[in-house]
């Protein structure tokens, strides 16, 4: 079950950090401590960083320097595909009960 924790967070860290960057814009040194705090799992600061690096690229996210370090926000277009994410929730749900069906038969 952890492997499967584990695969699934990886799987899913884009989702993971654009969700935790729309409720409050954060660093990747924050998306570390959520991803650790809800999950369990240490990510590398490399894969954290070169994800937002990514998604900034994409035009997902902008980077704003503070004080001391890099805080990232949500462009528009990182909001809009938040919600595109979340709609499809429902289907993934769905997804995971065929898979649960699969099994009891």
């Amino acid at each position: 079950m952890e492997k499967l924790r584990k695969r699934s967070v990886q799987n899913f860290l884009d989702v993971i950090a654009l969700t935790d960057i729309a409720n409050e814009p954060t660093s990747g040194y924050g998306i570390l401590r959520r991803v650790q705090q809800k999950f369990g799992i240490l990510v590398s600061s490399g894969t954290v960083y070169s994800l937002l690096y990514s998604l900034e690229r994409d035009g997902l996210i902008k980077g704003v320097w503070t004080k001391r370090k890099r805080v990232y926000e949500l462009t528009e277009k990182g909001k809009q595909n938040i919600k595109d994410v979340l709609n499809v929730n429902e289907e993934f749900q769905h997804f995971l009960e065929n898979i649960s069906l699969l099994s009891a038969t």
